[in-house]
């Protein structure tokens, strides 16, 4: 344990491991399989970088993309550490410059993809090469009941037939037991230990609104981190572009991202997020397992993910220093719909492709099979949405485990941030009301338009201006009555119709509310939401704000005139720790987080420049 402290401290600048970071090192080097499940944040990269430079060996790392080996291997090499890797957005002298560093022995750790990793020139290449372990990052992708499933995963099972004398390790942040099962069987991992950290991550906020105004909803949420990384997804890339657009209006430091965009424009959001001259991306999911961004403050969902997995693993990305930080979700019961339409439009194209296929009922049962599994997964999804318990609660048991705490402290049911409509049942029945009233033929958005007493030709024209629903919930915007509509589909007190011009029509309970003998919960936000907890405020106790701030501009200069991204520099957590102790000399600065001794070497004087120059302002 002493010679990895002695690792720890040199390349990284930490004193302690994490929780089960121990247990996977200690399998790594006694060359036993071994699969690790740690959350986002829990250190999953340093069980697999440590292990190479305690043996001197070769490890290879699968991983799925080039951003995310880019980036890991930038800081590794920054931190001193011989690490390399190889992909197809590398020149021919490039992958020269690495096959020779492999053959001299000066590479300890090299990444790669799932598909060059399987590759026959590679697996050649690898009998001439001593590898010791390989790191399967991500190895949820294998499993088909995993919500991220790559086919290619799958054919990692022949390393064991190549390269028999090397140990397999994999690692990924969201799995279920049932994934995790299929992960052991599908690797074919050999007497393997099952590391299973806590999946709760403490220092999250978690806070599900209904959706009203989704534009001014966000534009609010990245106030409260003004200044700060936030990420934005959306459903449709048509979404990012027109709220980036909108948000830029605005004056924030937006860029959209999405997989139909060009390599370079991608590119260039990527490095721009990365280097801090970019606070706020939105995007589709396709910006996802490529950013290692560690001081993300904001993950706001403008649309529901479609599976818990997903919403962890995205969710994931914010707070990943371990500093305070939000996940905000906009629910509305209409993005079930909207998931629904996309899987069974999948479902007739991919149909359509079978054609005249000899396997084509085995492939349509199949797909179908895909479909029953999203759907069960998009259920799981809506539930913690209108699930009222504490959000931390709700996300451990779905992945099996307990929360001992009786309030999380940073949810928006433990905050008392979401409160009751005053006289819900009142309002259930009124909406119930209208339906009947429109005979049950109608949408959401027109039984919407009558009861706020909308003045358009639709009104006029179908004759709802006469009926006694109309208009008699004028207190309300339209958004926000729309979200309590969803809030009755979703309690099963309304039913909406499938098609293409689905209507709202009554359910079995319906009637029981309508007369009086059922009462109705429905829920809004409260006017002000905190932008810390009292344990984020806690931990910002004697932090120099400005210091902090003068520490974060000299940082993204130094990671723009390096080009790599500004965490590589150092991290938030480091940064914070010096605004508070505010270290006047190089000797100051041993001991602090994440200060390594090449970074001490090479940054300490700049650094403590930079303090000098602020407290003698102050």
């Amino acid at each position: 344990m002493a010679r990895v402290q002695a690792v720890l401290r040199q390349y990284w600048g930490y004193d302690t491991l994490r929780p089960l970071q121990a247990e996977a090192i200690a399998c790594a080097m006694a060359g036993r399989d071994a699969l690790t499940v740690l959350p986002t944040g829990g250190g999953k990269s340093l069980c697999y970088q440590i292990p190479p430079m305690l043996d001197g060996k070769l490890d290879i790392v699968v991983s799925p993309l080039i951003a995310l080996m880019k980036d890991q291997v930038d800081g590794l090499r920054e931190a001193g550490y011989p690490a390399a890797a190889l992909h197809s957005g590398m020149d021919a002298a490039e992958r020269r410059a690495v096959h020779t560093a492999l053959r001299a022995g000066q590479v300890h750790l090299l990444f790669v993809s799932p598909e060059r990793l399987v590759m026959d020139d590679f697996l050649a290449m690898l009998k001439g090469l001593a590898v010791r372990r390989f790191a399967i990052d991500e190895a949820h992708c294998i499993s088909q009941w995993g919500h991220d499933f790559r086919p290619e995963y799958r054919q990692l099972a022949i390393l064991r037939q190549h390269v028999p004398h090397a140990s397999l390790h994999a690692y990924t942040a969201t799995a279920t037991p049932r994934v995790r099962e299929d992960i052991l069987q599908q690797l074919r991992l050999k007497d393997a230990a099952v590391l299973v950290g806590r999946f709760d991550r403490a220092n999250l906020i978690y806070r599900v609104l209904p959706k009203t105004d989704v534009r001014d909803q966000t534009a609010a949420a990245i106030a409260r981190h003004a200044g700060e990384a936030v990420i934005v997804y959306c459903l449709s890339r048509k979404d990012t572009e027109s709220l980036a657009a909108w948000l830029k209006s605005r004056g924030v430091r937006a860029a959209h991202y999405h997989a139909g965009m060009g390599n370079e424009e991608r590119h260039r959001t990527q490095e721009a997020f990365a280097d801090e001259s970019l606070d706020v991306v939105v995007a589709t999911v396709a910006f996802g397992m490529g950013i290692d961004r560690s001081n993300v403050r904001c993950v706001v969902h403008t649309s529901l993910p479609k599976s818990i997995e997903h919403y962890q693993q995205e969710t994931g990305r914010a707070g990943r220093d371990g500093l305070e930080a939000e996940c905000v979700l906009f629910y509305s019961g209409g993005d079930i719909m909207r998931w629904k339409a996309i899987l069974e439009k999948r479902q007739a194209a991919e149909a359509g492709e079978e054609g005249d296929n000899a396997a084509d009922g085995a492939q349509t049962a199949a797909a179908e099979a895909a479909r029953r599994v999203q759907l069960e997964l998009l259920r799981g999804m809506q539930r913690f949405c209108t699930s009222a318990h504490c959000r931390h609660h709700a996300l451990s048991a779905y992945f099996g485990q307990t929360y001992e705490r009786p309030n999380c402290g940073a949810c928006d049911v433990c905050l008392d941030e979401v409160e009751e409509v005053s006289d819900g049942t009142v309002l259930a029945q009124k909406v119930l009301s209208c339906v009947v009233r429109v005979e049950q033929r109608f949408g959401i958005g027109h039984v919407v338009d009558v009861l706020v007493g909308a003045e358009t030709e639709a009104m006029r024209r179908s004759g709802h201006t006469e009926l006694s629903t109309y208009g008699i919930v004028k207190d309300l915007s339209a958004p926000a009555l729309t979200a309590v509509v969803y809030q009755l589909v979703d309690q099963g007190l309304l039913v909406r119709t499938e098609g293409e011009r689905p209507v709202l029509q009554l359910s079995e309970t319906s009637r029981a509310v309508l007369h009086g003998q059922q009462t109705v919960r429905l829920l809004k936000p409260r006017e002000r939401l905190r932008k810390h907890t009292v344990r984020g405020e806690k931990s910002l106790e004697g932090v120099d704000s400005g210091l902090f701030e003068a520490l974060r501009r000299w940082r993204q200069e130094e990671a723009q005139r390096r080009h790599v991204p500004a965490y590589v520099i150092f991290h938030d957590t480091t940064l914070t720790e010096l605004a508070r102790l505010r270290p006047r000399d190089v000797g100051g600065l041993a001991g602090v987080t994440g200060m390594g001794e090449k970074k001490l070497a090479q940054w300490g004087e700049a650094v403590c420049a930079v303090i000098a120059e602020h407290v003698g302002r102050a």
